[in-house]
């Protein structure tokens, strides 16, 4: 029997007549999608527009709220009370939602986007929040968070499913953390390299870190970021890489 592996992207990050990333070039190499809910980018026509064409692919439809700051393009943290965190999330969610089920499909999951994601694995309330927003709305929606971290263990104690996160385009620290976007090697552009990376996680569940030392992670999903300009060659390769070792991609 083959093994199988979930591979996720994060798109429709576009908003107006701004575009951010290649979408439909993307789509036909991952399982999952994390679609922009109009905060941190996307907007209502872009968020249809995309669920549709998920649809097509047969690709899972998720939600990826994140911060009011389509600036910083939700990456900057900000100092929000539990309330507003509750609110902002199911705000985003029910959007997509709505949008999605005009559309005769549902929701699969809700992951994070940028600093709110990484807010979560710092701070146990915010976590426990996020999580809590997502279980009032529905409780069969999926929680995606970082491998071994706060906001999968909140999901769980809530007795919501959740998928343990790695990414096959960033670089690790040795904690099993990921490097800052401020330093200059965060992020891995090239596909071969990408798609190695997704090979080990998904084989054995390591990864190389900064520090040429080789750390072990819970893998149930992959993930690769839409917005930087080589994510079609990645997506495309990392297909390829893993469907050549008889893993079977599905969602």
């Amino acid at each position: 029997m083959s093994k199988t592996m979930d591979i996720n992207c994060d798109i429709g990050e576009g908003f107006g007549i701004y575009s951010l990333g290649n979408d439909e070039f993307i789509l036909p190499w991952v399982t999952s999608a994390n679609i922009a809910c109009g905060f941190h980018a996307g907007d209502p026509t872009l968020m249809h527009k995309t669920i549709k064409q998920c649809i097509q692919h047969g690709t899972a439809i998720g939600a990826h709220p994140g911060l009011p700051d389509r600036v910083g393009f939700g990456r900057r943290a900000m100092d929000l009370s539990a309330t507003e965190v509750y609110d902002i999330i199911l705000y985003q969610i029910g959007a997509l939602a709505a949008m999605t089920r005009a559309e005769g499909a549902s929701l699969r999951h809700v992951k994070p986007h940028g600093a709110l994601y990484h807010m979560a694995e710092s701070d146990a309330t915010m976590a426990s929040t996020i999580v809590r927003a997502v279980a009032d709305y529905d409780k069969s929606i999926t929680i995606v968070g970082m491998s071994g971290g706060r906001l999968v263990d909140a999901a769980e104690q809530l007795g919501l499913n959740a998928l343990h996160e790695v990414f096959a385009d960033r670089v690790y620290l040795p904690n099993g953390t990921l490097a800052s976007r401020k330093q200059p090697y965060a992020l891995i552009s090239d596909p071969e390299q990408a798609a190695q990376q997704a090979l080990d996680l998904a084989t054995d569940g390591t990864v190389n870190t900064t520090h040429s030392e080789r750390i072990r992670l819970r893998v149930d999903t992959i993930c690769i970021h839409g917005d930087q300009p080589n994510a079609p060659k990645i997506a495309k390769r990392i297909h390829q890489k893993l469907t050549k070792a008889n893993i079977s991609l599905k969602h």
